[in-house]
């Protein structure tokens, strides 16, 4: 999940200024430095940026669980169907029934009830992923939508992205800007006790409510 939402993010941040909150402002402590002259790049280390987002954290706990009920659920119905299935084989061992429509009845029950749960399977398999794909959009408009705010003050040309050493190869450390959005990030999130709650700043209309 970590690696589906992390690449989703891999793109460069092109970003033009734009109005934010006007109730919200950016801590002059934590700026970084703004390179004179030329272009003024930053960057943002998105696997950093992922370990310390807690609604990204959150996100995965949620998903997580979610997916363990999945399993769970699907783990007891294979396991029914499996003592129906056993039981059938003995009861038919030691002739318990009598005509052949008896045994045909049987057996077709437990394919009817083998069907179903393949269907349940990918049914329950298609609502995790809409999740995931729910809670990558969320985390795609909340990052966006606070750069754009976070923008309007620092200026910068480009804020680009970066996983590890891709793509950015070499990059001065003191245009890292993580640690800032990070901060900026988290001062927004405000987790509820709903866990499908997601940033007051997302623009998603799933889960999400956008930020004025």
């Amino acid at each position: 999940m970590k690696k589906l939402l992390i690449v989703a993010l891999g793109a460069a941040l092109v970003l033009t200024a734009c109005k934010g909150k006007q109730e919200e402002t950016l801590d002059p402590t934590t700026a970084t430095e703004v390179p004179e002259g030329g272009l003024r790049i930053a960057y943002v280390q998105l696997d950093t940026l992922m370990s310390q987002y807690q609604f990204y954290k959150d996100k995965v706990v949620e998903l997580n669980r979610h997916g363990e009920n999945v399993q769970s659920t699907l783990q007891q119905r294979a396991q029914a169907l499996q003592q129906k299935a056993a039981q059938f084989q003995r009861n038919y061992e030691n002739n318990v029934y009598t005509t052949r429509e008896q045994v045909e009845s049987v057996q077709a029950s437990l394919q009817r009830e083998q069907q179903q749960l393949a269907e349940l399977e990918q049914r329950l398999q298609q609502e995790l992923s809409l999740q995931a794909d729910e809670a990558q959009q969320a985390l795609l408009d909340s990052l966006n939508n606070y750069l754009k705010f976070y923008n309007a003050q620092r200026k910068f040309d480009y804020i680009l992205s970066n996983i590890g050493n891709a793509p950015i190869l070499l990059a001065n450390p003191k245009y890292d800007i993580t640690a800032e959005i990070v901060a900026g990030l988290n001062k927004r999130y405000k987790p509820t006790a709903t866990s499908t709650t997601a940033p007051a700043d997302s623009t998603t209309t799933t889960t999400t409510t956008a930020a004025q």
